[in-house]
């Protein structure tokens, strides 16, 4: 089997490095201590790009993009360790506008024109995405939101929200302005640096048409994707972690002689190594699994990111401590690639949750 990239996909790729290659870390932290957590201009330039075209069909304006193009970018931004907000207020979002058939918001998010942000997660249902605390009545035409909604990542970029809520015992998602009149907003930073928010809905108006034409089946399968890029990207930080701290043990001198020639650190060094190709291994196979393979695809992204999480922590676990207590701090790429880690790897259920659900799956 033929592994290597298409033409398109080295394009994207290096379009990708180029455009986050120069960051370094005062760079990154500065970024993410602009208002909301990060920078818009940079959202409007990474989507001149087509990187969120790329996650919607050609039949909606998109480049129709598959799963493996898709990772190909994740990977990227990994690697290089980048602020910008693209699976999580720009694949997700995009994949369930498009699923709903929602075309006009979708050609404005896909041109980096607004920002829309999933609220999704309840602080009583832990990694689940079925809502429960958030409650939707019909009135008269409309509809009226209640509820809290807790981790909406990109919650202070926001233009507008996508917020699950219970209608009569079935999942029902509505778009809605983040200024509509009822909805409080708290924001707060979460582990890699970024700006999530907590949403407290006090009868949010909402019309007919802000309702999305998606059931519990479509929010299950955008989130599968969105659990699969997630490991993508954990891919491309593991590689700059392994990276970063192949340099530094061959540079660190202990007595007299580098680090990296203690036996020792050898073998955990090719531990990483072994690991990593396993976990890029992982990835490509899912990857280029058919989606419409249904339950069985959903599996296989479900195993790839319980496997690939573990693998990614394990290898920013040895990259801090072999760099010492100053791996951890801000100074060090690898300790925003630590943080960055540490919220995919949690991202729609931790390594543990991601594996129970793979095996009842299974």
């Amino acid at each position: 089997m033929n592994f290597d990239l298409t033409e398109e996909q080295e394009l994207f790729r290096s379009s990708i490095e180029r455009f986050a290659g120069d960051l370094d870390s005062p760079a990154r932290r500065a970024i993410r201590l602009a208002p909301g957590g990060y920078d818009k201009r940079r959202w409007a330039a990474l989507a001149e790009m087509g990187s969120l075209a790329l996650a919607v069909s050609e039949e909606q304006g998109g480049l129709g993009g598959q799963s493996i193009d898709l990772a190909v970018i994740g990977e990227a931004l990994g690697r290089a360790i980048a602020p910008d907000p693209w699976l999580e207020n720009g694949v997700l979002p995009a994949r369930l506008l498009a699923l709903a058939g929602e075309n006009d918001v979708l050609a404005s998010v896909m041109a980096g024109e607004i920002v829309v942000a999933a609220a999704l997660a309840e602080r009583q249902a832990r990694y689940s995405v079925r809502p429960r605390q958030t409650k939707a009545k019909t009135s008269g035409s409309g509809y009226v939101l209640t509820g809290e909604k807790t981790f909406v990542l990109g919650g202070g970029l926001a233009d507008k929200l996508i917020i699950s809520a219970d209608l009569d015992g079935a999942t029902a998602l509505f778009l809605v302005d983040t200024a509509a009149a009822g909805i409080n907003r708290r924001d707060y930073r979460i582990v890699d640096g970024s700006v999530a928010s907590e949403l407290q809905l006090l009868d949010v108006q909402c019309t007919a048409e802000s309702r999305l034409a998606l059931d519990a089946a479509a929010l299950d399968s955008a989130v599968a994707e969105v659990r699969l890029l997630a490991a993508a990207e954990m891919v491309g930080l593991s590689q700059r972690l392994f990276d970063d701290t192949l340099a530094y043990v061959k540079q660190r001198e202990q007595f007299g002689v580098p680090i990296g020639t203690f036996q020792v650190i050898q073998h955990r060094m090719v531990d990483c190594y072994a690991k990593l190709e396993q976990a890029r291994s992982t990835l490509l196979r899912a990857a280029m699994a058919d989606p419409a393979g249904g339950q069985v695809w959903r599996r296989t992204a479900l195993g790839a990111k319980a496997y690939i999480g573990e693998v990614a922590d394990h290898i920013a676990r040895e990259a801090v401590q072999l760099h010492g207590g100053m791996g951890i701090t801000e100074e060090l790429s690898i300790g925003h690639a630590m943080k960055r880690v540490l919220m995919l790897a949690s991202l729609f259920g931790s390594s543990d949750a991601t594996l129970a659900e793979y095996a009842e799956a299974a």
